[in-house]
């Protein structure tokens, strides 16, 4: 009986055939790229060690058995047991820097990434930083994006989870930021301490009927990452409770609900959300101030 791989010879083919087979599959898009054409150039490139941009040349190269056989085990894999492409990869790209991710933590693919480049602005102003929390770090992504921002900034990311931290510590090394960057666990704000200028989070939001809907991709990523009660508030609340006590003056909180916003939004009709925009797309960001959270503790 023939393979594919006995037919299948360039990286043109394997992208040809990858397309199809995408195309003609229920795979869901939605772990860094969201089209057939997209995924299997990030599919077949990367699996090659190719690059990503100017990769033309490549096109009519002819591959190794043993790496048409990786190229067509990564397709099989990714539809029949819908893994996301980030975890068959071992890599997925946050701020046009890499990331080793894995099973232990989330794909990154938050909208943040957007607010980091921009420096926080215009929510920031002019107040300098030197102390950054990434909370419910993961894979570590937004504390190392920030830091490669803010170049003299010191950034903690904190994670309850050991196998997350784990990978955002291969990630410290992998963006050589040990001299800055460190990681602490921690139950939210269990093991925090001092201030910091900036607390950003993108933390567990999904509520429990949406987890229950997901595609099945999701379901490859860890739960403990994801799932936030029934309402998607559960850690909200405490990050919203205790956040004054870890901001310096002037220092502002951006975290992340997606489609738990409105909820949240309606649990505090007291608080001034503000509900970030993003040019590149994405919602369901809110930023406050220390002064608005200091407010609303000492009013509750």
């Amino acid at each position: 009986m023939t393979s594919p791989i006995d037919d299948l010879h360039t990286v043109r083919d394997y992208l040809r055939y990858a397309s199809s087979q995408f195309a003609a599959s229920p795979v869901f898009f939605g772990h860094g790229t969201d089209n057939v054409w997209d995924e299997a150039v990030y599919l077949v490139i990367r699996s090659l060690h190719l690059p990503v941009d100017n990769n033309a040349v490549f096109l009519d190269a002819r591959l190794t058995r043993a790496e048409r056989q990786l190229v067509y085990e990564r397709i099989r894999r990714r539809i029949d047991e819908r893994v996301p492409l980030a975890y068959l990869l071992g890599e997925a790209w946050f701020m046009g820097m890499p990331f080793h991710v894995d099973e232990r933590v989330l794909v990154p693919r938050s909208p943040i990434a957007e607010l980091i480049e921009n420096g926080f602005q215009p929510w920031l102003g002019d107040k300098p930083v030197e102390r950054v929390l990434d909370l419910c770090t993961g894979s570590g992504c937004i504390g190392i994006g920030a830091a490669s921002v803010f170049e003299d900034a010191s950034v903690d990311l904190s994670d309850v989870s050991p196998e997350a931290l784990a990978v955002a510590e291969s990630n410290i090394d992998l963006h050589e930021l040990r001299d800055r960057v460190r990681t602490v666990q921690s139950d939210v704000f269990s093991h925090i301490s001092g201030r910091y200028d900036i607390i950003v989070s993108n933390p567990p939001y999904v509520d429990a009927e949406d987890l229950g809907d997901m595609p099945e991709e999701f379901h490859h990523e860890p739960v403990l990452g994801l799932a936030a009660g029934n309402d998607g508030l559960e850690i909200a609340h405490r990050i919203i409770a205790k956040a004054a006590d870890h901001l310096t003056p002037g220092g502002l909180l951006v975290v992340e609900m997606g489609n738990s916003w409105v909820a949240l939004d309606e649990a505090y009709p007291e608080l001034p959300f503000i509900w970030l925009e993003f040019a590149n797309g994405g919602d369901g960001v809110f930023a406050l101030t220390e002064q608005d959270l200091r407010e609303y503790q000492k009013n509750s």
